[in-house]
């Protein structure tokens, strides 16, 4: 298959460059920090909303929606030409889960009212979002989730625990996923899809701090929550269908390969500067090397499906698995290479590399557990994909 850019989207390409040649942090792309690790940089929240607001003038978040929705009716194309680009130049502005993962599931199963209300303040980069879904003894188990809403009037009431949620200290709204039948079984069948307010009274988000020293992500309590009604997606007890195309999107919306394409030359560099190239460290380059492409051609495969109006499903699995578990390598071999310098922390005077290998390493065993978890992605590839039958 041929995966060929048209001239407009080499264009726009070009447009995306220029802009980010003005527009990104110097400091962030000197420091060379990648999506995963940004929140290492005091103002990035700033910067990043700064900057997603500029990629909103410019209907660049928006331009694979349809035009009823203040898109371009674009391929999906676009969107992946953008990630690539603010990867390459190390810029944050890309709310991959307001952008990424709320605005699809609105726009598959949203009422009306629903998608004028939320939709525009995504697309203009005004309005940043989390998603809660994960528990403290729920990870991949989503089906047995037990943050309860009882239902009263002319709202549903939260009580309870979520955990793993990214970005919840700034985000201004909420995608959620409780449990409103505690009697049904199977249990998936009593879960229901929320949008909440982070404004809203009852609210407390702690901060949780990874190996590698930042915030990224949050526990979030809920203490008597009050959501309208209106605020339901999909219907009453119908959130586990919705959820599900949530993640088919979710594992699809972060262009890892990018990322790990800069960790890969820039280990290349340093190198052949520092002629660390013996047989065994070239081979394993090479193999980095189109273990990415690999990863590449998955990506862009699921965004072709997008473009033709299939929901990628176990296609999803495949690129987000691919793509987490070669980051995963990448950082292995960067610690390898570095050899004792790999135990510098990040500031140390001779750490090379601005201490973005270690910090890579550390951050990198989250990459097989976080949109789900690597066994979750091979069971999907399995019975989805293969039509293997389960194993539990």
């Amino acid at each position: 298959m041929n995966f060929a850019f048209t001239p407009e989207e080499a264009a726009f390409r070009k447009e995306v460059a220029e802009f980010l040649e003005k527009e990104a942090p110097p400091e962030y792309r000197e420091s060379r920090v990648t999506f995963f690790d940004m929140s290492s940089h005091e103002d990035w929240i700033e910067t990043h909303r700064k900057i997603a607001e500029k990629l909103g003038e410019r209907g660049w978040i928006s331009m694979h929606w349809p035009r009823e929705y203040g898109g371009q009716d674009a391929s999906p194309f676009y969107r992946l030409i953008l990630r690539e680009e603010l990867s390459r130049y190390h810029s944050p502005g890309y709310d991959s889960i307001g952008a990424g993962i709320v605005a699809p599931a609105l726009l598959l199963k949203g009422n009306e009212e629903q998608k004028k209300q939320h939709l525009p303040g995504i697309a203009q980069g005004k309005v940043m979002w989390c998603e809660t879904l994960s528990e403290p003894g729920h990870g991949s188990d989503l089906a047995s989730i037990e943050v309860f809403a009882r239902e009263e009037a002319n709202c549903f009431v939260v009580n309870g625990q979520k955990t793993w949620t990214t970005n919840a200290h700034f985000a201004d709204w909420n995608a959620l996923i409780v449990r409103t039948d505690r009697e049904v079984t199977p249990k998936y069948r009593g879960l229901t899809f929320f949008l909440l307010d982070m404004k809203t009274p009852g609210i407390t988000v702690n901060p949780v701090i990874n190996m590698a020293g930042h915030h990224e992500f949050n526990e979030v309590f809920f203490d008597d929550v009050r959501i309208p009604k209106e605020n339901m997606v999909g219907g009453l007890n119908k959130g586990w269908y919705l959820v599900m195309s949530l993640l088919d999107y979710e594992r699809t919306t972060d262009t890892v390969y990018a990322v790990a394409s800069t960790y890969i030359e820039d280990l290349a560099e340093y190198a052949r500067e520092n002629n660390l190239l013996n047989p065994l460290m070239r081979n394993r380059l090479a193999q980095l090397t189109a273990d990415c492409e690999v990863a590449r051609m998955l990506h862009y495969r699921v965004t072709w499906m997008q473009g033709k109006g299939i929901v990628p499903n176990h296609e999803s699995a495949m690129s987000k698995m691919y793509s987490f578990e070669l980051l995963q390598r990448v950082s292995e071999f960067g610690m390898q290479l570095l050899g004792q310098y790999s135990q510098l922390a990040e500031g140390s005077a001779r750490v090379p590399m601005y201490g973005r290998i270690p910090s890579c390493y550390l951050r990198s065993f989250g990459y097989s557990l976080e949109q789900g978890t690597s066994e979750i992605d091979r069971d999907v590839i399995a019975q989805r994909g293969l039509d293997l039958p389960r194993l539990r």
